[in-house]
C-alpha cells in the first residue's frame, strides 16, 4: 500500500483534522466530502473487522469491493477498539485534539462508551460533533434503526418515486444515506463558522428522514394549501412538458427538457412542426400540461426516426436543453467528462489503478482532490497514535496484543 500519512492535503480544509466513526455511508459519506476538501480524516475502525464496505459490492474484483476505493478514500484508517475501556480511553485522547467527530451509530451508543459530547467537549470545547442517524437524536423514534431505505420512504421520496400502477419504487443508489451525509457536511462547516465567533463547537444532528424531506420540494405546502397529495408519476412531472426521455431509431434514449414557452417554440422549429406551436392544446405551459401525454407521443414519433446524434445536433443548433440517458461506459467516453476530468484515475495496490468520481464542486483557488483510495484496514494506526499521542512502539506492540487496536 502507498504511504499516505505523510501526504500533505491541500483544499480549503487543509489543517481541519476530523474523527470518523461511521459505517456504511451515511456518515463516511461525510467524512469523504471534508476528506476531498483536504481535511485529515482519521478514520476509526473495529480491529480485525473494519468497515462492511470493504466487502460490499455486487462484485469483489481480486477478492476486493469497488466501494471502499470511493467511500474510503483520502482517509487514513486507524484500528480501535471502541468497545474496551481501554480503546475508549484512546479515542478521547484522540478527540481531545480534533476539530470534528463524526457518528452513525444508534443513538445512545458513544453515550454508553463514555464519548457523549458532554464528556468530549470538557476536554475540548470546540469539538464539532455530527450526528448522523435515521431519525434524529431525540423523538420517539431516535432509539429505532433507521437506514437509507426508511428515510426515503417517511421523507416522502419511495411514495412519489416510480410508475403510478406500480408500488413505490426506489432510486438506483442509497440517495438517503448521502443527503443524510451532505447535510452532516454542510452543517459541520456551518458549526466550524459560529466557531470563530463563539469559540465554541456544538452538535450537528442529522437525520436521513429529514435530509430525505429537505429536498421535497412543496410537498407539504401544497398539501397543506390545496389537500393535494403528490403521487407516482414515473418518467414525468404532471404538468411539467415537454421534458421526458424520448425513444431514438437506434435504441437509444433522450431526455428533451422543453417546457418553457420560448424553448418549446424553438423545439417545434427543431421539429420542422410549425403547427405543434400554433395548436392550442399546447400554448402555454398549463395548456402543455393539461396535454402532457398527446404533447408527448408526437414528439416520440418524432423522435423515434432519428438517431441519437441526430436529435442531440438539432436539440444543440435550435438551443433546447437535451441529453443522453448515460451508464458508466457513455461517462467514460464524453467529451464533457474528459474535459473537465470528472472521472479520475488514481494508483490502488491491489487494483493497479481504480477510476472514479472526481470531487465537487470545484473550487477557482482552492479544489480538492483524490489524494488516495481507500487505505487498507488500520494502515495508519501505528503512525497516527504514535504521531498524536505519543506512544512508543512498545506501547503500540501491548495495545495490538491485546486486541486494542
Amino acid at each position: 500500500m502507498h504511504s499516505h500519512d505523510t501526504a500533505r492535503p491541500t483544499g480549503p480544509l487543509a489543517g481541519l483534522i476530523v474523527l470518523e466513526m461511521g459505517t456504511l455511508i451515511a456518515g463516511p459519506f461525510c467524512g469523504q466530502i471534508l476528506g476531498d476538501f483536504g481535511a485529515t480524516v482519521i478514520k476509526i475502525e473495529d480491529p480485525g473487522k473494519g468497515d462492511p464496505m470493504r466487502q460490499w459490492g455486487r462484485s469483489l474484483p481480486k477478492g476486493h469491493s469497488p466501494w471502499w476505493p470511493v467511500i474510503g478514500r483520502n482517509k487514513q484508517s486507524v484500528t480501535l477498539n471502541l468497545r474496551s475501556p481501554r480503546g475508549q480511553a484512546l479515542a478521547r485522547r484522540l478527540i481531545a485534539g480534533a476539530d470534528v467527530l463524526v457518528e452513525n451509530f444508534r443513538p445512545g451508543a458513544l453515550e454508553k462508551w463514555g464519548l457523549g459530547y458532554d464528556v468530549l467537549s470538557l476536554d475540548n470545547p470546540g469539538l464539532v460533533m455530527a450526528r448522523v442517524s435515521g431519525f434524529g437524536q431525540t423523538g420517539p423514534y431516535a432509539q429505532r434503526a433507521g437506514y437509507a431505505l426508511i428515510g426515503e420512504a417517511m421523507g416522502g421520496l419511495r411514495h412519489v418515486t416510480g410508475e403510478p400502477d406500480r408500488p413505490p419504487a426506489r432510486a438506483g443508489i442509497s440517495i438517503g444515506d448521502s443527503l443524510a451525509g451532505l447535510h452532516a457536511a454542510l452543517g459541520i462547516m456551518m458549526a466550524l463558522h459560529g466557531r470563530h465567533s463563539t469559540g465554541r463547537g456544538q452538535v450537528v444532528d442529522a437525520a436521513i428522514y429529514e435530509s430525505v424531506l429537505s429536498v421535497m420540494e412543496n410537498l407539504i405546502t401544497e398539501y397543506g394549501l390545496t389537500g393535494y397529495v403528490r403521487e407516482r408519476s414515473g418518467a414525468v412531472l404532471p404538468g411539467i412538458a415537454p421534458s421526458n426521455a424520448y425513444p431514438t431509431r437506434d435504441g437509444a434514449m433522450v431526455v428533451i427538457g422543453a417546457n418553457q414557452d420560448t424553448l418549446f417554440a424553438r423545439l417545434c422549429e427543431a421539429m420542422a412542426r410549425p403547427d405543434l406551436a400554433a395548436d392550442a392544446r399546447f400554448v402555454g405551459h398549463a395548456a402543455r400540461g393539461l396535454n402532457q401525454t398527446v404533447l408527448d407521443q408526437e414528439i416520440a414519433a418524432w423522435t423515434s426516426t432519428l438517431s441519437a446524434d441526430q436529435v442531440l445536433a438539432l436539440m444543440e443548433t435550435h438551443g433546447v436543453a437535451a441529453g443522453r440517458v448515460f451508464r458508466a461506459p457513455d461517462m467514460l467516453e464524453d467529451p464533457q467528462f474528459i474535459a473537465r476530468q470528472s472521472i479520475v484515475e488514481t494508483p490502488h495496490p491491489v487494483f493497479g489503478s481504480v477510476r472514479m468520481q472526481n470531487v465537487f464542486p470545484r473550487l477557482s483557488e482552492t479544489p480538492g482532490e483524490v489524494r488516495w483510495p481507500g487505505p487498507a484496514l488500520g494502515e495508519h494506526t501505528e503512525t497516527v497514535l504514535a504521531a498524536r499521542l505519543g506512544l512508543a512502539p512498545q506501547a503500540l506492540s501491548e495495545l495490538r496484543a491485546d486486541g486494542i487496536i
